[in-house]
């Protein structure tokens, strides 16, 4: 396949519309259907066919064991460790290991670009899908977007360059589409870092989320729900500001996430070969998911530039998740004083580590099986994955 003519692609460019979306309201932006590839999107996209145990099969070579406690949770992999970059790169969301493998993987040779997601001039925060091709604009990706991002708007440009090597970044429901179009795309060699995502927002979801939660929104760089229970914001002048989960206006912001995100079940990014994230680890370290041996290949990459320890967990999560159905349900919101007191003594004897993990997958899995069945019914038994009624059948929810 050396053409955007060529034959299989002919009937999906005749096909391909400027504005249709047929997840309808439960897409989630990947970029998939702004490409001629849509014309494989029925099979393809994570909201209309949910395949993550064949795809499973297919990018790892099995599928995860259920009754494997941290492969129910955590997906199928070969390894988990906790990592930090020796010397962080300066203006990382961390400490910069995403952009350090995507680097070190173009300078050997081992891809000839690499897809991540750059901002607009005129905003910081609108996602701006690109094919990296030098350091430097790896580097003018860093930082997550924390908005709804058509990575994959970006494939038909693969496709025209004759790229053979490529790595993608991206979250669970970008990389699923990615891998169920994976034989189309003509490459020798596909490498996928994933990140783990939740509760994604549109552009004008995130503005709603600044001005609500934070002090000063218009100077917000980056934020992240971290793993001592509180917001974190980076701003402009350097400064952070944490916001207690427990203090957000949940009564004005439920509605503030996309539909897709509260109609995911794979927090985790389950189809990515290397997953790096924080949410497994200790405050101030990544969390590193090896899923396969592409996987191992690319953390070898780095191996030398990171201090690691092995993943931990601490404490139990379960009272913690099944008080927090109702009163997400019910948009309960404390008073701030009462937020931080809680916040305190949850950091001091609450869920760490890998508890920490399956404590927020737990949280987000319950919510959304009570979004996914009380929104759309009729998807309910082929849309949530077995792993995820495994999960989410040890609590009670509300009807």
């Amino acid at each position: 396949m050396t053409s955007v003519d060529s034959s299989k692609h002919k009937k999906a460019k005749a096909l391909k519309p400027t504005s249709r979306r047929p997840a309808k309201e439960l897409c989630s932006e990947c970029g998939l259907c702004d490409t001629y590839y849509i014309h494989y999107v029925k099979e393809a996209c994570a909201f209309i066919n949910q395949q993550i145990g064949e795809l499973e099969e297919q990018a790892h070579r099995r599928s995860r064991n259920l009754d494997n406690p941290d492969e129910l949770y955590f997906g199928v992999h070969q390894d988990m460790i906790a990592a930090q970059k020796q010397q962080p790169i300066a203006g990382a969301q961390w400490t910069g290991i995403v952009s350090t493998i995507a680097i070190e993987m173009l300078n050997r040779g081992l891809v000839e670009g690499v897809v991540c997601v750059q901002n607009t001039k005129e905003d910081r925060f609108q996602p701006m899908p690109i094919i990296a091709r030098t350091p430097e604009e790896i580097l003018a990706a860093r930082v997550n977007k924390p908005t709804l991002s058509p990575n994959l708007s970006v494939l038909e440009q693969v496709e025209k360059s004759g790229m053979k090597r490529l790595l993608v970044i991206g979250v669970g429901c970008q990389i699923q589409a990615l891998r169920a179009v994976e034989k189309q795309l003509g490459l020798e060699k596909l490498y996928v870092l994933g990140t783990p995502c939740v509760d994604n927002v549109n552009r004008a979801g995130l503005q709603k989320f600044l001005e609500t939660t934070s002090r000063s929104p218009e100077t917000v760089v980056h934020y992240e729900f971290m793993q001592d229970f509180r917001v974190h914001f980076k701003h402009e002048d350097g400064s952070t500001e944490t916001v207690p989960f427990f203090g957000l206006k949940t009564n004005q912001l439920k509605d503030v996430f996309a539909p897709s995100c509260m109609s995911c079940f794979d927090y985790v990014n389950s189809l990515a070969d290397l997953v790096v994230g924080y949410m497994g680890a200790p405050f101030g370290w990544q969390w590193i998911v090896v899923r396969n041996n592409t996987g191992k290949e690319m953390l070898d990459l780095v191996q030398d530039q990171l201090n690691t320890q092995p993943v931990m967990s601490k404490g139990n999560r379960k009272e913690a998740v099944q008080q927090s159905i109702p009163a997400y349900d019910k948009g309960v919101t404390l008073p701030m004083w009462a937020a931080k007191l809680m916040g305190v003594v949850i950091e001091r004897i609450g869920p760490k580590g890998l508890e920490y993990a399956r404590f927020s997958i737990d949280s987000h899995f319950t919510r959304n099986y009570l979004y996914v069945k009380r929104n759309h019914p009729e998807k309910l038994e082929e849309h949530v994955p077995e792993f995820a009624r495994r999960i989410v059948g040890q609590y009670k929810l509300p009807e």
